[in-house]
C-alpha cells in the first residue's frame, strides 16, 4: 500500500517567505518539513520539523539534504540542478521537475521555449556582453535582461539610449522590445502528476516603480471574460509544454491592443498569488502540496474581492523591524496581516504582506491604499 501523504518527509530548498506559507500548510497536512537555507536566521527556522543551514547551490549539500527527504520542492530558483538531477536518477521525487528548473533558470532559454511552443511574448534577442548592445536593431528604449540570477526587480534595466549601455549588464543577457501595456497580469496554474491541471482566477497587478516589486495586486480581475480565459488558456498550455508537476506563476501583459505577451513564469508559489490564502477557496500553497502529492486539485474560485499589499523596508531604515501602524490596520475589517518573520529591516526588502477581503472591490481598494500610508516598516 502507498504510503499517506503524513508518512512522507518533504524538503523544501530555501528557506524565505514562501517556504514558510508552505510549511504553515503543509502542517495540517501532519506533513514532516526539512528546510535548506543559507541563512541561519531564516523565516522557517522555527516552524520546520528539520531546518539546516548551508548552501542550496552547493552540489554535496543539496545532494546530501535530499537523500533524507521523500519528495523535494524549492521556493526559490537559483538552486543546484545536477544534485537534484542526481537524486532523480536515484529515485527521489522532485517537483518541479529538474529540468523545468533548468530550463526556468536561464531567462534566455525560457523565451526561447515561449517562442519553439508559440507561446505570445515580445519581440527579443540573446546577446552575450554589452558589446553586442551596439550592434542589435532593437530602437530604443528596450528592456535588458540578465540571463541568470535575476529577481526582484533585479538584473533588469531600460536601455533608453546608447549612452545608458555604457552602465549595461556585462553578462549573457537578453534584449526584448518594450511592451506598451495597460496592465501587469498574473495567472497561476497547478498540475499534479495524473495531468489534472487547474488555473486561478487572473489576478491584476500594479508596481512600485522604483523598487521594480508588486506593490498591489488585485483579485480578480475586472477585465473582459475573453481576456481572461485567453490568460488561462496560456497558462495551461505553458503547464502543459512544460510537463510541469506543481504550481506555475505565470506574469504577463495586457497590451493596448488587447493583446496578451507572456513576460516571465516561476514554478513555485509566488508574489501573485498569496492573495489566495484568504481570498480563495484553495490556497496556492496547499495547491502545490496536493500538485507535488498527486492529489486532487482544489476549488480555486475566488470568495471574494480580494487586494494584496507588499509590506516593503521603508528607505532610509536599517536594523530590527518595527511595524508602526499594526494596531490601527486591525482596527479595519477584512484585514488579515501576514509578518515573514525577518528580524531585520532594509529598504525595500519584503517583510510581509496583507490582504484585504471585501465583497465590494472598491472599498477593498480604498482599504488597502489606507493601509499602505499607514502601515510602515522601519528599524
Amino acid at each position: 500500500m502507498a504510503k499517506q501523504i503524513s508518512e512522507l518527509k518533504l524538503g523544501i530548498l530555501g528557506g524565505g517567505q514562501l517556504g514558510r506559507m508552505l510549511i504553515q500548510e503543509a502542517i495540517n497536512y501532519n506533513l514532516t518539513t526539512l528546510v535548506l537555507d543559507p541563512d541561519p536566521d531564516a523565516p522557517c527556522k522555527h516552524i520546520a520539523n528539520k531546518f539546516e543551514c548551508g548552501s542550496i547551490t552547493d552540489f554535496d549539500t543539496v545532494y546530501n539534504f535530499g537523500k533524507k527527504a521523500d519528495i523535494i520542492t524549492i521556493e526559490i530558483e537559483k538552486v543546484n540542478i545536477e544534485a537534484l538531477e542526481q537524486l532523480e536518477k536515484e529515485g527521489k521525487l522532485v517537483f518541479p521537475q529538474a529540468r523545468v528548473i533548468r530550463l526556468i533558470q536561464d531567462k534566455g532559454v525560457q523565451k526561447q521555449f515561449f517562442k519553439e511552443n508559440d507561446i505570445p511574448t515580445a519581440p527579443f534577442q540573446l546577446v552575450n556582453s554589452k558589446e553586442d548592445l551596439l550592434a542589435t536593431n532593437f530602437t530604443y528604449p528596450y528592456i535588458l535582461k540578465q540571463r541568470k540570477d535575476g529577481y526582484d526587480g533585479k538584473g533588469v534595466m531600460k536601455i533608453s539610449n546608447i549612452g545608458a549601455i555604457d552602465n549595461a549588464f556585462d553578462a549573457p543577457s537578453l534584449i526584448e522590445e518594450l511592451v506598451d501595456f495597460e496592465k501587469e497580469i498574473a495567472v497561476i496554474v497547478a498540475r499534479n502528476s495524473n495531468g489534472d491541471i487547474k488555473t486561478f482566477p487572473m489576478v491584476e497587478m500594479e508596481f512600485n516603480s522604483e523598487a521594480n516589486l508588486v506593490e498591489f495586486l488585485i483579485s480578480p480581475s475586472t477585465y473582459p471574460d475573453d481576456i481572461q480565459e485567453k490568460a488561462e488558456k496560456i497558462a495551461m498550455n505553458i503547464a502543459t509544454a512544460l510537463n510541469i508537476t506543481g504550481i506555475l506563476a505565470v506574469e504577463m501583459f495586457v497590451t493596448k491592443d488587447g493583446d496578451i505577451l507572456v513576460n516571465e513564469v516561476a514554478p513555485r508559489p509566488h508574489n501573485s498569488g498569496h492573495q489566495t490564502i484568504e481570498g480563495n477557496y484553495v490556497s496556492q500553497f496547499e495547491q502545490h502540496l496536493r500538485a507535488i502529492f498527486n492529489l486532487p486539485l482544489g476549488d480555486t474560485r475566488s470568495l471574494s474581492n480580494a487586494v494584496m499589499i507588499n509590506l516593503l523596508g521603508e528607505k532610509g531604515h536599517e536594523g530590527i523591524a518595527k511595524y508602526d501602524g499594526l494596531e490601527k490596520i486591525l482596527a479595519i475589517d477584512g484585514v488579515y496581516v501576514h509578518l515573514y518573520g525577518k528580524k531585520y529591516t532594509k529598504p525595500f526588502r519584503k517583510m510581509g504582506h496583507v490582504t484585504i477581503v471585501d465583497q465590494n472591490r472598491d472599498q477593498a481598494i480604498a482599504k488597502a491604499k489606507l493601509i499602505q500610508e499607514t502601515l510602515r516598516v522601519i528599524s
